[in-house]
Parts: C-alpha cells; structure tokens; sequence
C-alpha cells in the first residue's frame, strides 16, 4: 500500500465502526483526509481493533513520522553535564521516554486536532496508546493525582516509552502547593524512568499551556529539581528539556546557564 492507499483504508475503517458517521464524506485533498483521520482517531473509545487495521495504521504512522525526520539524542550536544535543550516536535525525537503532559482522564485529549501534546502524542503513537492508558485507569479506578505519573510503551513513536505525568492547574494565583506539585511532576518522571532503566528522558513544558503555570517560573523548577534529583540519587539519566516555542528555548537557555537551583 502507498501513504495514500493506506490513509484511505484507515479512514474508512473507523467510518465504518460507528453507524453516526454515515454521512461523513471522505475528501479528496491530502491535507483535508489527513485532519479526518486525526479526528476520527481522536475521538475513537479505546475498544479493540482488528489485527488488519493495527498493521496498516502501524505502517502508515511509522512512514508520516520518518517523513517529518526524526532527531536522535545521540546527535544533540548537551547543554552541561547529562542536561540538553532541544527545541522541537517532541513525538520526532529518539530517547529512552518522553514524557506527555496529561489530564487526570490519563486517556489523551478527546478534542479532534487539538494542538496540545497529549493530542499529538496520541495521534502518533495510534490507538493502542489510549487503549493501555485506559487498562492502566481502569485498574487503578480513580483519576490520577496531580504530580504522580504514569508509564507505557510509545507504540508507533520513534521513543520506546511515554511517561504521563498529571501537572497543576494554576488558578487566579501562582501558590506555594502549585510549585510543589509540579516539582512533584519531574521527580515522578525521573523515578519511573530509573525503575525501568530508561537511559534518556525528554520533558516537555508540563503546565505552561492551558494549565496556566508562568513559563519562567516552570523552567526554573524543572531544572532545578531535574538538577537536585540527578544529585541525590546519582543517576546518570541523559535529560532533555523540550520546548516548542522561541520564547521557551530563551528562558531554558537562561536558566541552564545561569545554574540557577
């Protein structure tokens, strides 16, 4: 099958699941099919697929990630010490885990095409990513508490696990308990990353979006704790600070190199 042959045959599959979709034509433009198929992947409980629809989408995410080229940590240079700032699209990057900023739901973000990471990272890693999230919460029978986390595999991601970690919502001010918990983030991150001998580690910006924590005051407690946690414990985990936005690599760069703790 080609990219196109097979991103057709997923789109009328997951049409064909639900009867509410009858009507839902399939457009002729790439950029148009491939929104309909995000959203239908989006918005797609995790129930179980067939072995034939796991293979094509298996294939066909596989190919789309390679075509928006994949970096390798190998290939970055560190900031000091086992610490990188890299600025990039966190679902093309090569390490041991990256870690997903989640909602206590822990099963992705449900709003088709969404621009946040958790909609990302579940939309390149294919529906299996929501069906074990969904294993995982079932088990667990509550919603995950802010600063825990949690770890699966990365599926279809160029990384071989995905570390989900629930930040705090900032409300009309920035508390003391805000702070804590998101440090609490990072150290839960680190903790399940060593326990499962994962070598490298990237973090994205966990609470800066729509949770609201100020990004400057973020970056000074991701490094720092990041930095406090590498001392205590003497783990030589390779950890990357990813950001996305011009705004963000600044105040990590700043924070980094000022070695402020």
């Amino acid at each position: 099958m080609t990219q196109d042959e097979r991103r057709l045959f997923l789109i009328h599959f997951l049409l064909a699941e639900n009867p509410e979709y009858a009507n839902i034509s399939v457009p002729q433009e790439e950029r148009e099919q491939k929104q309909l198929l995000r959203s239908l992947m989006n918005v797609r409980p995790a129930v179980p697929a067939s072995k034939a629809f796991l293979h094509v989408q298996d294939a066909y995410l596989q190919q789309e990630i390679q075509l928006r080229s994949i970096t390798d940590i190998a290939d970055l240079q560190p900031v000091q010490n086992d610490l990188y700032l890299w600025q990039g699209d966190i679902t093309t990057l090569r390490v041991g885990a990256i870690v997903n900023a989640a909602n206590s739901g822990m099963t992705g973000c449900w709003q088709p095409c969404h621009s946040c990471i958790d909609n990302c990272i579940h939309t390149f890693a294919g529906i299996q990513l929501r069906a074990a999230c969904t294993d995982i919460m079932q088990k667990q029978g509550h919603d995950e508490p802010t600063g825990q986390a949690k770890i699966t595999r990365a599926f279809n991601l160029p990384c071989t696990y995905v570390i989900h970690t629930v930040g705090p919502i900032v409300g009309a001010r920035l508390t003391d308990n805000d702070c804590d918990l998101l440090a609490s983030c990072y150290t839960s991150c680190l903790d399940l990353a060593r326990e499962n001998r994962v070598d490298s580690i990237a973090f994205c910006c966990i609470s800066t979006g729509v949770f609201r924590f100020p990004q400057d005051k973020a970056a000074e407690i991701a490094v720092s704790t990041v930095r406090a946690w590498k001392e205590r414990t003497g783990c030589t985990i390779k950890v990357v600070f990813n950001v996305f936005s011009e705004k963000d690599y600044e105040l990590y760069r700043r924070v980094l190199h000022d070695g402020t703790h």
